[in-house]
């Protein structure tokens, strides 16, 4: 379920945009689009002369501004299926032969009175017909929704986009809710892009733009209700569908109902990626060099970050259960992501593993990183401090630092 935003058809991406949409339905994935019409009604307005009105931020649509909303719904419509029906030689969709449906897929009721305002021919999305719509992407089209709706009396209602796009999402248990509109993303209160959160924390972001935050919302809503995950992306942006959807940091802002970023106990299956991370480091000397038998026979003392199977971080607890101490070993993150707090987050993660096990004090032996580990809250220790199993296995050449932290 794609959401093209305001001012995106105007946009000098449009045409690169239309590619990658192309793109996508070639690879098989399912396209629903739907198409926001309020700037373009705003100025057709403004052309026309005539005053619009609008109570708490929407639309109140008489007969006179519905017929704009029609005009701009079918201009748009039209715009977009002449773009999508491209296949000249020397085009990217040469010989593409896109199908696009569009129809009376949305059943809509007025939005009545609120306030002691009556909101006339301003509707609300009662029912969408998923089956529908469902036939046609079965038969390999791409559906067009447009922001009208239609009553069972066979009145016409002017939609909100956003509604049309979260319905639409839900009823046909889309996998993905896209806004491309013209911000590149959430952002937080320092104004930097936030490429992941949760549902809960895209709900605690403070958004003053009214129409993006209508839009977090309804992304939020449709992640409640069963819809994997929603995106917010710039169609101003140059390849934005398909760096956000083929590359591991996207090019946005991702919004999920869980973790994004999951922890859990490593596997077998985690070697490869383990061993990913730790080799550099290993050649660095900052990690003691392990064999991967050694790896295969201790892997279940790991923690792994991942994201979409990919492990990006990893950290090991050894216990000395007689001495109620435990080493932290191998803290590793990838390089692309080493300055999201991931050590941090594994460190305590691993805290939490060694309190419940009854562990009292945490060690680490480290040549390069004793900074990180002291700002921690670990302090110098000496050798002799160690449990005299790992007194034994201590590596001389190495000259590791001793820390030690005290669990409460």
């Amino acid at each position: 379920m794609i959401y093209l935003g305001n001012g995106a058809l105007e946009s000098d991406q449009f045409n690169n945009l239309i590619s990658d949409l192309c793109l996508l339905h070639l690879l098989g994935i399912r396209l629903v689009l739907v198409h926001a019409t309020r700037s373009e009604v705003e100025q057709a307005l403004i052309a026309l002369g005539i005053t619009g009105q609008l109570h708490q931020g929407i639309r109140i649509t008489d007969a006179e501004v519905l017929g704009v909303v029609r005009d701009v719904s079918a201009t748009q419509r039209l715009q977009l299926e002449s773009q999508l029906s491209q296949g000249l030689p020397d085009s990217p969709m040469h010989g593409a032969r896109l199908r696009v449906v569009s129809g009376n897929f949305i059943t809509a009721r007025p939005v009545g009175i609120v306030d002691g305002v009556d909101f006339l021919f301003t509707g609300a999305v009662r029912r969408l017909d998923a089956v529908g719509v469902a036939a046609a992407l079965d038969n390999q089209a791409i559906v067009l929704l447009s922001p009208l709706g239609f009553s069972t009396t066979g009145e016409v209602f002017n939609l909100s986009a956003d509604e049309v796009a979260t319905a639409a999402a839900i009823a046909l248990g889309a996998d993905k809710l896209i806004f491309m509109d013209n911000t590149e993303g959430l952002k937080d209160d320092l104004g930097a892009l936030v490429r992941q959160c949760t549902v809960a924390a895209a709900r605690a972001l403070a958004i003053e733009d009214p129409i993006q935050a209508s839009q977090r919302d309804a992304a939020c809503r449709a992640c409640e209700q069963g819809v994997s995950r929603a995106h917010f992306l710039s169609y101003a942006h140059n390849g934005a569908l398909i760096e956000e959807l083929f590359s591991h940091d996207g090019a946005g802002t991702l919004v999920s109902e869980a973790v994004f970023e999951q922890h859990r106990r490593a596997s077998v299956d985690d070697i490869a990626g383990v061993l990913d991370l730790v080799r550099p480091l290993e050649e660095a000397g900052v990690l003691v060099r392990r064999s991967r038998e050694l790896f295969e026979q201790e892997i279940t003392n790991f923690t792994v970050l991942e994201r979409d199977g990919r492990v990006l971080a990893c950290a090991a607890l050894y216990p000395f259960a007689v001495s109620q101490t435990a080493e932290i070993a191998c803290i590793a993150t990838h390089p692309d992501y080493r300055d999201g707090g991931r050590g941090m987050h594994l460190l305590e993660l691993l805290t939490a593993q060694a309190k419940d096990q009854g562990i009292r004090q945490l060690f680490v032996l480290t040549t390069q990183t004793t900074h990180w580990f002291i700002e921690q809250g670990f302090v110098n220790a000496s050798l002799d401090q160690l449990p005299t199993e790992r007194q034994a296995l201590y590596n001389l050449q190495r000259n590791s630092k001793v820390l030690i932290k005290n669990l409460d």
